[in-house]
C-alpha cells in the first residue's frame, strides 16, 4: 500500500470563537497551529485565516501573508489556501489570496450545494462576539454556489496562471460526477487529489456504507488517475479516517473538521488530532508521507515555486 499522506486544516470557516478556545484566530496562532501539526506528522497544512479581531472568516490576502511565510520558514509542509473561504463571500473574495500567494495546492468545491451549519452552535449559551449567532442561523437558507463556471474560472486562474494543484472537495457522489465531468472536458488534469467529505448537513452522511460507495464510485470514475482522502465532521472524524486508511485511502484531521480529540473532549491544538491519527495508522502498519513524498505522489511544484 501507498503511504498515507496527513492534511491538516487548521481553522477552516465554519467553527466560531466561541465553541472552542483552542481554535486558532490570530495570524501567530495559526502559523504555531501549522507548524505544531506539520512536526505531528501532517504533510499538507490547509488554511483558511481569520480577522483577529474578532475570528469571524476573512479573506484578506494581507492576513494570509502573515503567517505563510513563518509556515514555510519553519516547515517543509505543502501550503493548501482555501478557495472555499467563509460563507457568502463571493468567488473573487475566495481567490484572492491564492493568486497572490501561488501556492502549490488550494481547495476546490465540486458544486453548488445546501451548507447548513446552523445547528452548530446548539450548546453555546455565551456568545463571545455578536456575528456568530447569526453567521451560524443564516445557513439554514444558505446556498455556497460553486458552478461548473466557477470552478472551470478557478482552474484557469489558479491551476493554468499559477501551476497549482487541486484537493478537489466532494460532498456528494453527485460531485465525483462533476469532477469527471470536468476530467472528460480537460478542464482539470490527473493524478486528481479527491477529499470525499462526510457528514455536513447538506451533503453525503457519515455513514460508512456511503464511504464504500464513494471509494467504489471514485474507482469507476477515475482508475488509477487519481489519489483519495477522506475527511468526516465532528465526532465521525477519527472512524472515518481510520476506515479511509484501511481502505488505502489518505486522511485529512484538523479542527476545521472536528473540535473535538475524543468523545466530549475538546481538542487543544491540531497537532493532537495529527498525533492521534497517525499513532492509529501506524497501528495498523500503515507508512506516513513526508512532505516531499506527497509533493512526488501529487505531482506538486514545488515549495520553492510559490509566491511567498
Amino acid at each position: 500500500m501507498a503511504k498515507v499522506i496527513i492534511s491538516c486544516a487548521v481553522t477552516g470557516g465554519i467553527h466560531t470563537p466561541s465553541m472552542s478556545p483552542y481554535l486558532p484566530i490570530t495570524p501567530e496562532e495559526i502559523a504555531k497551529s501549522s507548524i505544531e501539526a506539520a512536526e505531528a506528522g501532517a504533510a499538507i497544512i490547509h488554511l483558511h485565516a481569520r480577522d483577529p479581531n474578532d475570528g469571524r472568516p476573512s479573506p484578506d490576502p494581507a492576513l494570509f501573508m502573515q503567517f505563510l511565510p513563518r509556515i514555510k520558514q519553519n516547515t517543509d509542509a505543502v501550503i493548501n489556501i482555501t478557495t472555499g473561504g467563509g460563507l457568502g463571500m463571493t468567488l473573487e473574495e475566495r481567490l484572492a489570496a491564492g493568486i497572490q500567494a501561488s501556492p502549490e495546492m488550494c481547495s476546490l468545491n465540486m458544486g453548488s450545494m445546501n451548507f447548513n451549519i446552523s445547528q452548530a452552535g446548539n450548546r453555546i449559551t455565551k456568545w463571545k462576539y455578536d456575528w456568530e449567532k447569526p453567521y451560524l442561523d443564516a445557513t439554514d437558507n444558505f446556498i455556497f454556489r460553486n458552478t461548473f463556471k466557477d470552478i472551470e474560472n478557478i482552474v484557469e486562474r489558479l491551476g493554468k496562471g499559477h501551476g497549482t494543484r487541486f484537493e478537489f472537495e466532494c460532498y456528494d457522489i453527485g460531485h465525483l460526477y462533476n469532477l469527471a465531468y470536468c476530467l472528460d472536458r480537460g478542464i482539470v488534469e490527473p493524478p486528481l487529489f479527491v477529499q470525499s467529505i462526510f457528514g455536513i448537513t447538506g451533503g453525503i452522511g457519515a455513514d460508512p456504507r456511503n464511504l464504500l460507495f464513494a471509494r467504489e464510485t471514485a474507482d469507476k470514475l477515475f482508475g488509477d488517475q487519481y489519489v483519495w482522502s477522506v475527511l468526516a465532521a465532528g465526532r465521525h472524524q477519527m472512524a472515518f479516517t481510520t476506515m479511509a486508511g484501511i481502505h488505502g485511502g489518505n486522511v485529512r484531521v484538523g479542527l476545521e473538521d472536528s473540535l473535538y480529540i475524543g468523545k466530549g473532549e475538546l481538542a487543544v491544538s491540531n497537532a493532537q488530532q495529527v498525533a492521534k491519527i497517525k499513532r492509529i495508522l501506524e497501528d495498523l502498519s500503515l507508512e506516513i508521507a513526508t512532505p516531499a513524498e506527497a509533493r512526488e505522489i501529487l505531482k506538486l511544484k514545488g515549495g520553492d515555486r510559490v509566491g511567498f
